[in-house]
């Protein structure tokens, strides 16, 4: 049931289905990732429609089942400056729904970076400091 389920929910969410998504996900719902949390199934879809409008495709790297568990590893290719994601997304389940997802990726370019030379000394100051 696990596998059923946590596919349903992932063909759904890139489908840009809401209703499909939602369906899998338990009444007592949490979300997190790098970019946000959320403690609800609405509050977790709400923005699913501008994600699904910039990804071009999804590739599946590993997929693995447990009883009550199940991670699956994939790359989202966007039409956007990131490119193509790596992503690691871990479920809980319990009674045959979704009760939480944690979704993993490296942030680090959808988040802006600051100036090399407000975020060190300049060399020359370490020079003479030490």
């Amino acid at each position: 049931m696990t596998r059923e389920t946590v596919q349903a929910y992932h063909r759904a969410r890139f489908d840009g289905d809401v209703p499909a998504a939602a369906a899998q996900l338990a009444g007592t719902f949490s979300f997190e990732s790098p970019l946000m949390k959320s403690g609800d199934a609405h509050g977790h879809l709400a923005g699913l429609a501008a994600f699904v409008g910039v990804v071009t495709g999804v590739e599946m790297i590993s997929d693995l089942y447990g009883e009550s568990e199940a991670t699956l590893v994939y790359d989202v290719h966007t039409a956007t400056p990131v490119g193509v994601q790596r992503t690691a997304e871990h479920f809980r389940l319990r009674d045959g729904k979704i009760e939480s997802i944690t979704l993993i990726f490296d942030a680090t370019r959808r988040h802006p970076v600051p100036a090399a030379a407000t975020a060190r000394p300049d060399a020359r100051d370490v020079e003479t400091a030490g």
